[in-house]
C-alpha cells in the first residue's frame, strides 16, 4: 500500500545528489581479514564495559565489551580468534579511542550465544526488546543512539507509529537504498519485530522520489506485512531528520525543544530495522553493516557488507582504489560527515559511507565576516537564526547563543551550504554546544 507526502517542512536546500555513482551496483561483501581494531564506544551514552583480556579466544560474534548502563550498547567480536592488544585507535572524529584487537583465525566459526526466534510472533515483547539490546543494535542512519532505548517510551507516553526512515537525503550515500532493494523483507520484518515490542499497528516507510527501485520493490512486498504503507517524499535535503520526516509523513509537528515520541511517532532507519530483524530471526549480533564507497575519485564505487573493525583504507582497496588524489575524505556524507586525517581509522556501526571527494568539489570554509543577507535562515529546516548564533559563538556570547535555540540545531549543514562567504556556520554551532553542555558539567559537578 502506499500514501502520499503530508506535508514539506520549510527550508532545506537541493545539494548535488550524486547517488548514480553508486546506486544501480549490487552488495558486495568485504572478505575476511586477518586482524579487526574495533572501537568500544560505538554509540550515544555511557560506553560498554571490556569483559575480555589479550589472549582470550572468541567466536564470531561474541560478546567482548558489555552494556554500562540502559542507555549503552554491548560489543562482538567480527570474527573467531584471539583478543590481541587493547590500543588507542584513531576514531572518526578525530580523537583517539579505546579498542580491542582481533587477530583473526581464518575460520570465521559463530558463537554468538543468541538463540534464533523465527517465530517472534509469539515471543513477548519485552524479550524481543532485550534480544535487540544484547545483539548491540543502534541507529545505523547515522546517530547511532541506541535501538531498545527508542524502542522503551515512558508508560505515559503513547506511541501509535512507526515510521522507517529510507530517505537517505545525504549526497552520494547510497546504502539504505540498496538494502531496500536487495532485503525489502528483511527491512519490513524487523520494522514488525520493532511494532510488537511498542504495542503498535501502523507502520510508515518513508523514502526519497529519487530512489525508484527501492520504493517499487517495497510497494511490491509491503501487502504481505500487515498495517504497513510506503511513502514516496519529494527531494529535499534534510528530509530524512526525524522532525522533518516526521513531518512529511504524518503532517505532527515536534514542539521545540521537545523529543519527537511528543507527536506518538517513532523513527528507525531501514538499515536497522534489517539488523534487528536478523537479530531476533538469526541470533545475528550487529558485527557488519552495508557501507557505500563513492565519489569522483573512486574508480568503482558501490556498497560493502563490512565487518566492524575494518580500516576504511581497506575498504577503499576493494572499490579498486582511487584514480587521482581526493580532495578530502570523509566519513559519512558530504553535509554531516566528519572528514578523516588518517585511512587508518575503523568503520563502526554507524558508518554508513565512506566518500572521497575530488579537489574541485572541496570547499574552503573561511571566517569572512556575515553580511546579513538571510540565506542560512532561509534555508534552516528548524528556522533557527543560523546566522546570528554563529555571531554569538565567534564572540564567545554562550548565553545569547542558548537563548536563540542553538540546542535545537540539528547541524544538517544546510546554513552553511547556503552561505555566499563560506562561513563555517555548524562548525561554530558545534563549538557553541559544546561550550554549553562544558558549563553545565560544571555547575551540576557544584551542587
Amino acid at each position: 500500500m502506499e500514501e502520499q507526502q503530508k506535508k514539506r517542512f520549510v527550508g532545506g536546500v537541493h545539494p548535488k545528489d550524486a547517488k548514480a555513482l553508486s546506486s544501480s551496483v549490487t552488495i558486495n561483501t568485504a572478505p575476511l581479514y586477518d586482524k579487526y581494531t574495533v572501537i568500544l564506544s560505538q554509540h550515544i551514552g555511557a560506553p560498554p564495559k571490556l569483559i575480555v583480556k589479550t589472549g582470550d579466544e572468541v567466536k564470531k560474534g561474541q560478546m567482548i565489551a558489555e552494556a554500562g548502563g540502559f542507555v549503552s550498547c554491548p560489543v562482538h567480536s567480527p570474527t573467531s580468534g584471539k583478543i590481541g592488544k587493547i590500543v588507542e585507535a584513531p576514531g572518526p572524529m578525530g580523537v583517539n579511542q579505546e579498542a580491542v584487537e582481533i587477530i583473526a583465525d581464518g575460520q570465521d566459526e559463530w558463537g554468538s550465544g543468541l538463540e534464533p526466534m523465527p517465530n517472534w510472533k509469539e515471543v513477548e515483547p519485552a524479550k524481543l526488546k532485550e534480544r535487540i539490546s544484547l545483539a548491540g543494535i543502534v541507529g545505523m542512519g547515522g546517530a547511532a543512539f541506541p535501538t531498545h532505548v527508542k524502542l522503551s517510551p515512558p508508560p505515559e507516553k503513547t506511541i501509535d507509529t512507526l515510521i522507517l526512515n529510507g530517505a537517505e537525503c545525504e549526497p552520494y550515500l547510497t546504502a539504505d537504498d540498496r538494502v531496500m532493494q536487495e532485503r525489502g523483507h528483511a527491512v519490513l520484518e524487523g520494522a514488525c519485530i520493532m511494532a510488537r515490542v511498542l504495542g503498535i499497528e501502523a507502520i510508515r516507510v518513508g523514502i526519497e522520489d529519487n530512489k525508484p527501485d527501492a520504493i517499487a520493490a517495497l510497494k511490491k512486498i509491503a501487502p504481505e506485512y500487515e498495517n504497513v504503507k510506503i511513502v514516496p517524499l519529494k527531494v529535499m535535503y534534510p528530509q530524512g531528520g526525524e522532525k522533518q520526516l516526521i513531518y512529511a509523513v504524518t503532517g505532527r509537528k515536534v514542539p521545540q525543544g521537545m523529543l519527537p515520541m511528543e507527536t506518538r511517532c517513532v523513527v528507525q532507519n531501514v538499515g536497522t530495522a534489517a539488523a534487528v530483524r536478523d537479530a531476533v530471526v538469526e541470533g545475528k549480533p550487529l558485527i557488519e553493516r552495508i557501507t557505500t564507497v563513492t565519489g569522483e575519485p573512486v574508480v568503482n564505487p558501490g556498497n560493502w557488507y563490512v565487518r566492524i573493525g575494518t580500516p576504511i583504507q581497506e575498504i577503499i582497496k576493494l572499490a579498486g582504489g582511487v584514480s587521482r588524489a581526493p580532495g578530502k575524505v570523509i566519513l559519512g556524507g558530504p553535509m554531516m560527515g566528519f572528514a578523516q586525517k588518517t585511512l587508518e581509522v575503523p568503520i563502526m556501526k554507524n558508518s554508513s559511507g565512506i566518500l572521497l571527494l575530488d579537489q574541485s568539489d572541496v570547499i574552503q570554509y573561511t571566517s569572512e565576516p556575515c553580511i546579513r543577507c538571510g540565506k542560512c535562515i532561509s534555508h534552516c529546516p528548524m528556522q533557527l537564526l543560523s546566522g546570528v548564533i554563529s555571531c554569538y559563538v565567534e564572540n564567545g556570547n554562550y548565553d545569547l547563543a542558548e537563548k536563540h535555540h542553538i540546542m535545537d540545531c540539528i547541524e544538517c549543514g544546510a546554513c552553511a551550504f547556503a552561505c555566499p562567504g563560506h562561513r563555517p556556520l555548524v562548525q561554530h554551532i558545534r563549538r557553541g554546544k559544546a561550550e554549553i553542555r562544558a558549563r553545565q558539567a560544571r555547575e551540576r559537578n557544584k551542587k
